[in-house]
């Protein structure tokens, strides 16, 4: 078994990577729905829909025109998540999604960070590079 640590993990928006990640996270559900007939002893449940969202943590980086600040509140990114890099062989996930919100954290003793939630929109897939 392959195990990997996050420090070649890697953010795009369509072929841009974003600058600065500090780490990201994906969480995909799916729904049920319930198929059971009159009678029936036990339920019974049949795949529905599938959604995602994600979230983007990194130091803020004002230069990164086409990665961070086109991260904006509404706007819609060809997503890609890369987890243990970009290399060969490597699995990312990719889809489109929305950006549904934007932080920032500005401390004495840090430097600035900033967080996107992204909401998918559409199917999710995932590859290898």
């Amino acid at each position: 078994m392959a195990n990997h640590t996050g420090q070649a993990g890697l953010v795009k928006l369509g072929t841009n990577a974003v600058g600065s990640v500090t780490g990201f996270s994906l969480d995909t559900t799916g729904d049920v729905i319930e198929s059971s007939n009159l009678g029936s002893t036990a339920r019974q449940y049949m795949a529905g829909r599938t959604s995602f969202t994600a979230s983007i943590e990194a130091n803020f980086d004002e230069t990164d025109s086409s990665g961070q600040l086109a991260l904006t509140v509404g706007s819609t990114v060809a997503l890609k998540l890369y987890p243990e890099g970009a290399d060969s062989g490597d699995y990312y996930w990719s889809g489109s999604a929305i950006v549904t919100g934007e932080g920032s954290s500005v401390t004495l003793d840090d430097l600035i960070k900033t967080s996107f939630t992204l909401q998918g929109t559409g199917v999710l897939t995932r590859t290898t590079v």
